[in-house]
């Protein structure tokens, strides 16, 4: 379940929509390969790096969708706003790995969870368009039982566009604001894990961290398509920015992929 679910992570944040996107397939099933390099958290002075080859499963029904970064039940969906489930996905990684967390509780993988509004603004320049997104999510803990570990909000303007060559791209700015539970799992330092060099800390609920990102995808075949993105986040001015364990304020996340499509329906999507 956790590496199917990263795929398709890593599927839906290479493919922006837009409203001049071709009628797609109402399913498709095949296998995506891709390398990811991850800022351990907002604040991290460390990157953790997978590469994975997975089987991925899009579906496109008109109410239940499992699609660029949404599962589940479509609940609203009008010419300016829809609202769905929406989930988004972070690697773990182990303590001893990270000098500022050395001798701490690991990092577990986490899946966030939720429901998503998406407001579409309407035009921008050169074809784009402009949208919004606000998801509402609970974050829940895959290495642990997928036990809860807070709640997020993560607000975004987003510009898409398709250009003549082919290529399909978005940008975007944004930000994730987090309870105290979220703040602990990044920042607190309970006294038990207090050193020298890293004093006790307690997180507050608030700002976790700035994001700017961008994502492109295009096919190079029927069934060939390649995608990647990258993603800053900055710690400016968030709830936590004086945790001992923030060694720096921007670090960056990459990833780059191939999927093929092995199989896919007659019939097209609805929308």
């Amino acid at each position: 379940m956790r590496s199917t679910w990263l795929a398709i992570l890593a599927l839906g944040a290479a493919a922006p929509a837009l409203a001049q996107e071709p009628r797609q397939p109402k399913w498709e099933l095949g296998v995506a390969g891709f390398g990811v390099s991850q800022q351990a958290y907002p604040g991290a002075d460390q990157q953790v790096g997978r590469v994975l080859v997975l089987p991925f499963f899009v579906y496109r029904g008109e109410l239940l969708r499992a699609d660029r970064g949404s599962v589940g039940l479509r609940a609203v969906k009008t010419p300016n706003f829809e609202i769905d489930i929406g989930f988004a996905g972070a690697f773990g990684s182990s303590s001893n790995d990270i000098a500022a967390r050395r001798g701490m509780p690991d990092l577990g993988t986490l899946i966030e969870f939720g429901p998503r509004l998406k407001w579409h603004l309407g035009a921008a320049p050169g074809n784009g368009r402009w949208s919004f997104e606000l998801p509402a999510r609970g974050v829940f803990d895959l290495s642990d039982g997928f036990r809860n570990r807070g709640f997020s909000v993560e607000p975004e303007l987003k510009f898409s566009r398709r250009s003549a060559s082919g290529w399909v791209y978005s940008s975007s700015v944004g930000a994730v604001i987090g309870d105290r539970k979220l703040g602990q799992i990044f920042y607190e330092v309970a006294p038990a894990f207090a050193t020298a060099e890293r004093g006790a800390y307690a997180a507050k609920a608030g700002l976790v961290a700035w994001r700017l990102g961008a994502a492109a995808t295009r096919p190079l075949s029927t069934d060939w398509r390649v995608f990647g993105f990258v993603r800053l986040d900055s710690v400016a001015g968030a709830a936590n920015r004086t945790s001992p364990l923030v060694r720096q304020t921007t670090g960056a996340s990459a990833g780059v992929g191939l999927s093929w499509t092995w199989m896919r329906a007659s019939e097209a999507a609805a929308d």
